[in-house]
Formats: structure tokens, sequence, C-alpha cells
């Protein structure tokens, strides 16, 4: 219909269609609290919040805030206008992760304050070395948090016959765990959480009674195997002979391909995905290999002949454990290994987090926690209760938690080298070890798996909306959006995640704290930022899939 045939409908239909016709396409321009476009500065195009640069930082109209991984980020000072309370709001990011960087995670929104527990963050999760393998390959998270956690940890069964859980991983939307059973005729099996205590066996690789190792390489399950000598547990010998020392694909329920052995190891112990590439270490023998992807793997060698447990990737170097002395390694292609620091007290180093932008690595026989300062300072940051052993850490909505030996005890980090017991996990009586070896982040919650009991359990702090799927190379847009009683999260255009219902006044998250971009709780983002936008409201599917139109 024209102008003029638009005058001759009456003075109330004209009106009407005019206003119908000169509105925006549609409500995702109305509501805006700000927008940041990074196309040559940090500037807020509709209002007063600009951002300012820490590092520097590059600005180009197309692709955006390029942001190097290591020490850039961009942050908005707090304003009324930023302050969310209890309220809903959307968060609206367009984000590129170049090829080299597919590897690694990081923050892209934060507004936090961890002294009280207290704000929201949007990230993208890389969790290595939690205790023996991955456990999130790229997760994109949505959390907010008010200082509350559930009253109790959540018992999710046990899978099979495990006396150990050594591996969780979250892989496709799906929970994985690895297990050690050891009896003279069983083996270590992989296994999927099909819900409530539920688990459905997906096979034993070999017959070896552990499945040590699980990693996501290439958007495909590797899974290592060992024969595991139940004596370092204080528990009786595995009377089952099969060495391991093998890494397989996991293909389907039952089905498995053999990617080759590792030297003379009997046992795997690391496995992880660095450069491109796929990487695994021995837990008896000294050994750390590459795999070529044919079948064949290129050792690497090792510090000294020492003994590699844990691997890690930060900083675009490979990290290891140490299994014979209280060190850590640090491994780069040009450079090989070296050993960048000897922990005070220390005797073995087990699992990697990185919290702040920093690594930090959990350590027998005093059960502290030492973040890594420069090339080769560490900070002790305190001793998780009395335990006597840290395995895994893992960056949790905002919080850094460790499992622990010998009582199987979650410990989160309360700053200024304090830690908080949550709860004991495994109670099971009359032995000398408990352990809680393995974490990951699945469906908003933290998982553990423990031993001896072998069973698998969750809590849950604040609430959490969780992609469980690897976050692929290349530009995307991820849309985080607060519902009077739910968070939700898209990301293309795709509703990927809800979080559990929650009451609104439970989640005041005004809290006084700049927001950052580019960097939070966890790690640094490598990438660019293409634009940024913060609306007063919870937008909607259709509203989503407009904005990952607007391909900047």
């Amino acid at each position: 219909m024209s102008a003029m045939n638009i005058l001759h409908c009456g003075p109330t239909l004209s009106v009407l269609l005019i206003a119908l016709l000169t509105a925006p396409a549609c409500a995702q321009t109305a509501d805006l609290i700000g927008e940041w476009k990074f196309a040559g500065d940090a500037r807020d195009s509709v209002g007063a919040n600009h951002a300012s640069a820490h590092g520097d930082v590059v600005f180009k109209d197309k692709p955006g805030a390029q942001l190097n991984g290591r020490d850039q980020f961009l942050e908005i000072a707090s304003s009324e206008s930023l302050q969310f309370g209890a309220k809903p709001f959307s968060a609206s990011i367009w984000i590129d992760i170049p090829a080299d960087a597919a590897d690694r995670g990081g923050d892209l929104l934060s507004m936090y304050d961890a002294a009280r527990r207290r704000g929201f963050h949007v990230s993208i999760a890389r969790r290595d070395a939690t205790t023996s393998g991955q456990s999130n390959p790229r997760q994109i998270e949505f959390g907010v948090d008010n200082g509350r956690l559930d009253d109790a940890p959540t018992d999710h069964g046990r899978p099979g016959e495990a006396v150990y859980i050594f591996g969780l991983i979250v892989y496709q939307g799906q929970l994985y765990a690895a297990t050690c059973e050891p009896g003279e005729k069983q083996a270590g099996h992989l296994y999927r959480y099909e819900g409530e205590q539920h688990w459905k066996d997906c096979g034993s690789p070999d017959r070896a009674n552990g499945v040590t190792a699980l990693a996501v390489h290439r958007g495909r399950l590797y899974a290592a195997t060992g024969k595991y000598r139940l004596r370092g547990s204080a528990l009786p010998e595995s009377p089952n002979p099969v060495h391991g020392g093998h890494v397989y694909r996991f293909e389907e329920p039952g089905r498995f391909t053999d990617c080759g052995k590792l030297g003379a190891s009997e046992a795997i112990g690391g496995l992880t995905t660095y450069n491109g590439k796929l990487h695994a270490s021995s837990i008896y023998s000294p050994g750390v290999y590459r795999y070529e992807d044919n079948d064949e793997w290129t050792s690497l060698g090792t510090p000294e002949g020492r003994r590699v447990e844990a691997l890690t990737v930060y900083q675009g170097a490979l990290y290891g454990g140490a299994y014979d002395k209280g060190e850590v390694y640090c491994y780069r292609p040009d450079e090989g290994w070296k050993i960048v620091g000897q922990l005070p007290g220390v005797t073995q180093t087990y699992g990697f987090g990185v919290y702040g932008g920093q690594l930090h690595v959990g350590a027998w026989p005093n059960g502290d926690v030492f973040r890594l300062e420069g090339d080769d300072r560490w900070t002790n940051v305190g001793r998780l209760g009395e335990e006597k052993e840290v395995m895994p850490l893992a960056s949790y909505n905002g919080k850094l938690y460790g499992g622990t030996l010998p009582l199987a005890a979650l410990f989160r980090y309360e700053q200024k080298d304090e830690w908080t017991r949550l709860v004991q996990l495994d109670r099971t009586p009359d032995v000398q070890y408990r352990r809680v070896f393995a974490m990951t982040v699945f469906d908003g919650e933290l998982y553990s798996g423990t031993l001896p009991s072998g069973h698998v359990y969750s809590i849950r702090a604040g609430r959490s909306a969780t992609r469980d799927h690897a976050m692929a190379a290349g530009l995307h847009h991820v849309l985080a959006v607060r519902e009077a009683d739910r968070l939700r999260l898209y990301v293309d255009g795709e509703a990927v995640a809800a979080s559990a219902p929650f009451v609104a006044a439970d989640y005041d998250l005004s809290c006084g704290q700049p927001l950052k971009i580019g960097f939070g709780s966890t790690d640094y983002f490598r990438g660019s930022i293409r634009g940024l936008r913060l609306y007063n409201r919870s937008l909607t599917l259709a509203e989503a899939q407009k904005l990952a139109a607007e391909r900047p």
C-alpha cells in the first residue's frame, strides 16, 4: 500500500499503519542499554558506557577488537544502567575464533564479585587435567550466582562395577565416564550417562583394568587404557595382569579403533590436544608422545627422564605434572621440555586448572594448590583443610573448585589463600584413602567421580546454562538471556541450553563490578569480538535468529 492510499484509510487506521511501516524490523533494536561495535574504537554508540582497553588492543572496522588471549581485554565501568538486579536482561555478542585458537577457552563477558559470589559471566570453558584427561572441550556457559549453593550433592550412581572414576568428559551433548574395574576377569569401561543413576555401558577398549584418560580431538572421543596399580590408593592390587598403554577412538557403543601403543607404556596418564595434535603421557614409565594420525606416536622425550602425569595447555605451551618430584614441566616445539618450578614441600603434582587467567596445580603430600606467577615462580594459595593431596581443579560458575584425598572432599577457593570445605563425597568405611579424581561441568552442574565407591556426584552453585558441545572455530553469535525464572543460551540463532528454574529474587546480580569483555574468572579470550549489545529485557528465539542473521 502506498503512503497516498494509507491517508484514505481513515485517521485512526492511517496512524496505525504508518507506525507499523516505519517501526524497526523487529523489537531487537528497542530496549538497548548499550551497543559497542568495536569498529575502530570501544565507544558505546547508544549511551555513555564507553569501554576502556587493557593491553594494546587493536580495533579494526572488521573484524573488531583483536584480543591476544594473554593480557588483553576490555572493561566498562560500573554504572546504574548496568545494574540488572533481579530483572531480565540479554547480552548479544559476536565472536570470531581463529583456527589456531580453536582448542582454547576464555571468558566473553563477566560482571562478577568473587568475594560475594555475585554476578554473571558468559564463557567458553576448556578444562584439562581434571585429573588425567580433558573434561570440557570448549563448552560455552552462561552462569549467574548470588552466593547460593544447593544443600546436598546428587548421587548419579555407580557406572558398572567401578572402584575408580578416572575421567568424566562432555562429548556431543552427553556425559561419559572412564572407569577402573580391577577384577581378574574385569576391564576398564567407557560409560554414557542416561539420567538419574543409569549408565549405558559403551564397552571396554581392551582388557586392561582401567580406561585411564579421555579427550576430544578433532571432534572425536578418544580413550586411553592402562593397568592401574591399586596399591597406590592403598587398595588390594588388581589380579588382572593385562597391560594397557593404547589409545582408542570411540566409534559407537561396543566399537573402538586402536590408534596405537605408546612405546612400552603399561598405563597412560594424561591425554589432551595441543597445537592441533593429540598428546599423551605414561604413568609408570617416562614418556610423552604426539599422535601423528597414522596410528603412530612420536616420542617427545621427557624433562631429564622424569615421568610426566597430567597434561594441560596454557598460554601456547604444553604443561605436565610430575610423578617423581614436586615439579612442573613446560613443553614448546621449538624449545623442548623445561622444568618450570620445584614446589616447596611437594613430591608430586597432579591436576591443573586455569582461574583468573593464571595456571594452578594441585600437589601431594600437604594438600596445597600453587599458582603460576611467572615463567617459573609459583605461589602457594592455600591448603585444602587437612587433606594430603589435591587432584582435579576446575573453574565453575565464577569460582575454582578442588577435589582431594584422603577424604574425597570438595573445596571451593575463597581468595586470600582460603578454601571452604563443601562436602565429603565418598564415605566408604574402613579404607585409608578416598579420592575425588575426576571433574567436569555438565548441564549446568559440577560433576565429580570418586574412589573407592566408584560413584559420580554433582553439585549446583547458582544457576548455569551450558551448551554441552565443543565450540568450533569461526564466526559465531552468542546470546545469553536471563528470563524471570530461567537462563537461556542461544548460539548462531539456535536455542542450545536452559538452566534449572529459579526464584528471580534469589538472584539479584547487582554487584558494583565493572563489565569485562574478553576476560573474567577463568581465562583471557583469544580471537576477535565484533559487537556487543545489552538489553534490559529477555529476548526471544525469533529475535535471536534475527540477530544471528546480521553477520557483521
